[in-house]
């Protein structure tokens, strides 16, 4: 079966993919971290530490985590060509970059998804039908 086919997944495939995760996404992962071990070490070390940040605060799922190490990957990987230096990259807060740098990507952020739960079961609870979509509690 070739990447990107629209063939079925074996039965084999469908099974190791419920035991082990999305086979795709654990290729998308080590392809990133190949890109990011070819970085100049400066730079390398700055991804690692932001990795290392966005594993505990991040999106929890595998689509979103790894859309945004790649794009992760394409910053430092264009700053590292041009010469940008790590501080121009992160700015003088390098909490509020990842938090801004996060902020682009809200889907399966956990701590998203449970706000949005819980406004919903207080609104709920209050009576108020605000007709939003989470309504699992």
């Amino acid at each position: 079966m070739t990447p990107g086919s629209n063939e079925p997944k074996s039965r084999y495939l469908q099974y190791l993919e419920v035991v082990t995760g999305s086979l795709e996404e654990k290729r998308r992962y080590r392809q990133y971290k190949a890109r990011i071990k070819r970085l100049p070490e400066n730079y390398r070390t700055a991804v690692e530490a932001l990795e290392r940040y966005l594993m505990h605060f991040g999106p929890a799922d595998g689509a979103g985590a790894m859309s945004m190490y790649e794009d992760l990957a394409d910053l430092f990987e264009q700053s590292a060509a041009d010469g940008t230096p790590i501080r121009d990259i992160f700015g003088e807060d390098p909490v509020e970059f990842v938090e801004a740098f996060m902020a682009n990507y809200p889907v399966g952020q956990y701590r998203a998804r449970e706000r949005n739960r819980f406004t919903s079961a207080i609104e709920r609870a209050a009576g108020e039908d605000t007709g939003r979509q989470d309504r699992t509690v």
